[in-house]
């Protein structure tokens, strides 16, 4: 997606949101919040992203019979040129994450993909002309594992065979708060934790000069560790998430980042899906329930639940139903003329100016982590 943008300006974006949940998320978590309170921050990233258009219309090749869309960004490009007519077949949003900012509804989406009621009405909520809840998606390899399959990975990944064992994960770059959380579980004295850093080579040192015992870098085998575990400890709603549900897996969200990793936290919980643990004191209780009592065994059956249905049906159904593109949202007032409209434009020049001061903040006065030689 980063390749797109000219003159670098994608791995520029790239790396300020790097920076800016690593160093900043503070930052990062005032900004999302000013995106999803402001009513123009769909039409202004859309006025930004049009010189790119052209590049996103380029590599529609001719036999393409539906476009899907797994990144806000990319819907924000694809709606407008599907709205116009410059894109003659349906562009269908399908949406990662259970809480939805208004980046990932756009004028011109013929169909959006909901992982959960609560979901789908956040999406009608921002404009969404039709929104389906389907089921989730994530790799062949992950699924409930056998007993069996338990004892030989733990002794694996070399793991305590008869522990509670807390995975503790934070994405590939291993942001947030981990290292806290990493000793506020073993404080509890009621799990284990086991921590994926990823590609965070300074979290892994850290975590490892914290006498941490189980510690990995990059995971290539995650359905093998999460058959290993009892229950998710996360911190953003993400993919992961997504992966320990379909392995049978209860989750805990615990000090979620700022900006969507508080939006998914809301939004999960709300849905029954995760248990988002608030305070401290209430994690050791939360773990040894999500492991052994009866909520932990509710989110285990409706985490497997998301995953009874196949959303490549639905992508294959409207390919084949495939017709005008859908009725625009009525136009944002923020581009009419007038004060209000002129208050608009600044804000988002400003936005990006401050996004662009922070990433030089970031690439010259932090260290960037780099990948770890470890790997398992």
């Amino acid at each position: 997606m980063a390749d797109i943008f000219p003159y670098g300006l994608g791995k520029l974006l790239r790396g300020t949101y790097h920076g800016m949940l690593s160093r900043f998320p503070w930052i990062y978590g005032s900004l999302f919040a000013i995106g999803c309170g402001f009513a123009g921050a769909g039409p202004i990233t859309r006025a930004l992203l049009r010189p790119v258009r052209p590049q996103v219309r380029q590599l529609v090749g001719p036999d393409t019979r539906a476009v899907v869309s797994t990144y806000p960004i990319a819907t924000q490009l694809l709606g407008p040129l599907r709205r116009k007519g410059q894109l003659d077949v349906p562009v269908i949003t399908y949406l990662t994450d259970f809480a939805v900012n208004p980046l990932w509804v756009s004028p011109g989406v013929d169909v959006y993909c909901a992982a959960h009621p609560s979901t789908r009405d956040q999406a009608r909520a921002l404009g969404g002309t039709e929104v389906r809840v389907v089921g989730r998606l994530v790799s062949a390899g992950f699924g409930p594992g056998t007993e069996q399959a338990r004892r030989h990975a733990r002794e694996r990944f070399g793991l305590p065979t008869d522990a509670r064992l807390a995975l503790l994960v934070a994405g590939s770059w291993g942001v947030g708060e981990v290292a806290t959380t990493a000793a506020e579980i073993a404080r509890t004295g009621t799990a284990v934790p086991v921590v994926v850093c990823g590609h965070n080579e300074a979290l892994y040192r850290r975590l490892r000069r914290q006498g941490q015992a189980h510690v990995f870098g990059w995971v290539d085998d995650m359905p093998a560790l999460l058959h290993a575990a009892d229950v998710l400890v996360e911190n953003a709603g993400g993919l992961t998430a997504l992966e320990a549900m379909a392995s049978g897996l209860p989750v805990a969200t615990y000090r979620p980042i700022p900006g969507h990793g508080r939006a998914n936290a809301v939004t999960m919980a709300e849905a029954g899906m995760v248990t988002w643990v608030r305070r401290a004191d209430d994690l050791g209780p939360a773990l040894v329930e999500l492991t052994d009592g009866v909520r932990g065994q509710r989110q285990r059956e409706a985490g497997l639940a998301l995953f009874r249905s196949d959303p490549a049906e639905v992508v294959a159904e409207v390919a084949r139903g495939a017709a005008e593109p859908p009725v625009p949202l009525p136009k944002s007032s923020v581009f009419t003329r007038g004060r209000r409209g002129r208050r608009a434009r600044r804000a988002g020049v400003l936005v990006c100016l401050a996004v662009a001061a922070l990433n030089w903040y970031a690439h010259h006065h932090a260290q960037q982590p780099t990948a770890p030689g470890r790997r398992r």
